[in-house]
């Protein structure tokens, strides 16, 4: 979107959409048919875990309480999802 500053909540949301759109939980942004991919899904998480890390100490508050749900909410679908893969 031109003219729209990108803020670090926003990228947040985008890798946790991105984790949502693999594990087959939100339609694909672009329409297509969604198949559920846990390596994908997992990579994503993981560079979610990684900006946690190099990020600690320089986040607003709210950003680490956006950062911290996102992370918890996306390793519980992922868990979820790998158990109803496996069961």
């Amino acid at each position: 979107m031109p003219g729209n500053k990108p803020d670090f909540s926003t990228f947040l949301l985008s890798l946790a959409s991105s984790v949502m759109v693999h594990l087959g939980r939100v339609p694909d942004p672009g329409g297509e048919p969604t198949e559920t991919n846990l390596d994908l899904a997992r990579h994503s998480i993981d560079l979610l875990a990684m900006l946690e890390e190099k990020t600690r100490g320089n986040l607003s508050p709210e950003e680490g309480q956006l950062m911290s749900r996102v992370l918890h909410d996306t390793r519980i679908a992922w868990l979820e999802e790998k158990k109803l893969r496996t069961s």
